[in-house]
């Protein structure tokens, strides 16, 4: 069991910002997630990888595949207090899932 997240390289969001939009995601995939996808996620560590992504349209198309393939996930909007405009898409979170699942969904993508 794993979560992704992929936040966008092309804003270059300050570290903290970056922390804070990884760490929505992260909180609101977990709420889409079944009781039982949660309980054994749980169980295993919580493991969470970020990888990188390039646009918002990328996001877009990897939450379709994540939605295609029955998973848990989340598209955060940024708030727009602080460095970005508000409604700007950051982060997609994908999972809890099982490893190959997510693997189907985000595979192919860099570590941030």
């Amino acid at each position: 069991m794993k979560q992704v997240i992929v936040a966008r390289r092309d804003l270059g969001m300050g570290e903290g910002k970056l922390a804070a939009q990884v760490a929505h995601a992260s909180l609101s995939a977990y709420q889409d997630a079944s009781r039982r996808a949660r309980k054994k996620w749980q169980g295993e560590g919580q493991k969470k990888v970020v990888l990188g992504g390039d646009s918002e349209s990328q996001l877009f198309e990897l939450a379709d595949k994540a939605e295609t393939e029955g998973l848990p996930y989340a598209i955060i909007r940024d708030a727009g207090h602080t460095e970005l405009e508000p409604g700007t898409v950051t982060t997609l979170a994908v999972g809890p899932a099982r490893d190959d699942s997510v693997d189907r969904v985000t595979g192919d993508l860099p570590l941030y």
